[in-house]
């Protein structure tokens, strides 16, 4: 599973453990009838069984058949399966719980989460029930368009442990020698498997996460016909809108705006170093600047993204890493077919679709929902986190660090603040004078009321001659700048500045 993970490891590690998908040992014959007889019972409705496999994997077996005269394949898990995926994840939450423990490597990957995803992913590949369901939701989401075809799942002979489906027959994708035989033309075949892809993906947010050239097939009359439905991905609404920021983020090449999508697409054990993320993000934004989003690199997109991920030890959510590995999974299938295609020709409208998008009123009132739920959360959480800030300020565990021009910055602003302030004091003491005098002659009203004025305009004349004076004289080198650490070293020292 972690074969499938580009934002936890190189693509050099991925490339080595993807071997290990197609290491499957034999199984027996007499253990397969076996499943299939408790499971159907001695009557199950199928016939012509082939127990010689026409596929095999870790988990189960690949059998062709006949139901009521119609070709089908029959998936027949292993027989203790089961036992083996749990002990095996069972295993690795252990080793991901002691990593963390002395790793801080593994802390900032947070290996038990990771661990924690994995025991999910292949306890619903488990489940063939599942995975009968994720054929059927395929099916009524294409259920309008002809031009591609999946699977009718026969669900009398269906269980949990053994799953059967129509058998679809045709040239695979990767046999791109037998195509060229039957005369197809490949661009077509490319561009209809990604357009398939991308309506998964950007309109029913629901997608094959397994989209490699043997679990697609070229039919009669150009059809796309789709196998293989244990590994998907789901979108919900959430995800898709902070999708849609990191889309717009990277159109607008905005290495602010695209820091900011990936911190709130993304997961951290750590606090995220904003100003490093947005360092890093800025070359890699300007590789692509001046292209349209119809010609961007796919892959040479996703796998930076990916890069800059493990730097900062940002994990994406299960289902967003899937849609990444299919979006270069197809443009790699594309390009098989023909070098010259460009997956992100057929991407581009779909994207520009989603992010011209208005929301629905449902979403809107789910929106509305998170928005009071959140809000409801922090007024909750507010005042325990001010008196954690407190706390931390009144203690030695905050440093701050200036650098020369932040200090100048500062002292500039005091000064002026001090100039304004002896103004005030000075006017202040000017009025208080002339009460008193007042006071003691009544009948001077006028010469009381000219006073007051002349008072006034000396106390505007010299706080005028102060801005001026520092407007002249201000820093151009902007605002200040702070930036808060917890100190190693020295943990008596409150404030360290750094010339």
């Amino acid at each position: 599973m972690i074969s499938t993970r580009p934002d936890l490891l190189p693509a050099h590690y991925l490339d080595e453990l993807a071997t290990l998908q197609d290491a499957a040992s034999p199984v027996l014959p007499d253990d397969v009838l076996a499943t299939v007889a408790e499971e159907l019972g001695a009557t199950p409705g199928l016939y012509n069984f082939e127990t010689v496999p026409l596929a095999a994997g870790s988990i189960g077996t690949v059998h062709t058949a006949t139901v009521d005269g119609g070709e089908v394949v029959v998936k027949v898990r292993r027989t203790g399966a089961v036992e083996s995926v749990h002990a095996d994840l069972d295993i690795l939450a252990d080793l991901a719980q002691r990593a963390c423990r002395r790793s801080q490597l593994a802390r900032d990957y947070d290996v038990v989460a990771v661990a924690a995803e994995f025991a999910q992913t292949l306890n619903n590949e488990l489940d063939y029930l599942a995975e009968g369901r994720n054929a059927e939701r395929f099916a009524r989401n294409f259920a309008d368009d002809g031009g591609v075809v999946f699977p009718k799942v026969m669900w009398g002979q269906t269980t949990s442990r053994v799953l059967t489906l129509e058998r679809i027959r045709g040239i695979r994708i990767g046999e791109t020698e037998a195509l060229d035989a039957a005369g197809v033309d490949r661009h077509e075949v490319a561009t209809l498997a990604a357009r398939t892809l991308c309506k998964m993906v950007f309109e029913d947010g629901f997608f094959h996460a397994d989209p490699h050239p043997g679990n697609f097939f070229v039919l009669d009359g150009g059809r796309l016909g789709i196998i293989d439905f244990g590994m998907v991905g789901e979108l919900d609404d959430d995800l898709r809108q902070r999708l849609i920021r990191l889309f717009a983020a990277l159109i607008t090449r905005s290495p602010d705006h695209v820091a900011a999508a990936l911190i709130d697409l993304t997961t951290a054990s750590t606090a995220v170093d904003r100003a490093a993320l947005r360092d890093d993000v800025a070359p890699f934004v300007d590789r692509f600047a001046g292209l349209p989003l119809n010609d961007l690199p796919i892959g040479e997109l996703v796998s930076g993204v990916n890069a800059i991920l493990r730097r900062h030890r940002l994990r994406l959510p299960r289902h967003v890493a899937l849609l990444l590995k299919t979006l270069v999974m197809a443009e790699g299938m594309g390009r098989q077919l023909d070098p010259g295609f460009r997956f992100a020709h057929v991407m581009a409208p779909f994207a520009d679709r989603l992010l011209a998008r208005p929301l629905t009123r449902e979403q809107l009132v789910r929106r509305l929902l998170t928005w009071s739920g959140s809000l409801t959360r922090l007024s909750a959480d507010t005042p325990q986190a001010l008196r954690d800030v407190i706390g931390a300020l009144d203690g030695t565990s905050v440093r701050v660090r200036l650098s020369e021009a932040d200090l100048l910055a500062i002292v500039t602003s005091i000064r002026d603040t001090g100039d304004r302030l002896i103004a005030a004091l000075l006017a202040a003491a000017a009025l208080q004078a002339m009460d008193r005098r007042h006071r003691r002659r009544p009948d001077c009203a006028e010469a009381r009321g000219k006073s007051l004025i002349l008072a006034g305009l000396a106390v505007i004349a010299s706080h005028r001659a102060l801005y001026a004076h520092h407007s002249s004289n201000a820093d151009p080198r902007g605002p200040v700048r702070m930036r808060f650490s917890r100190p190693r070293h020295r943990p008596s020292e409150q404030m360290h500045v750094k010339p």
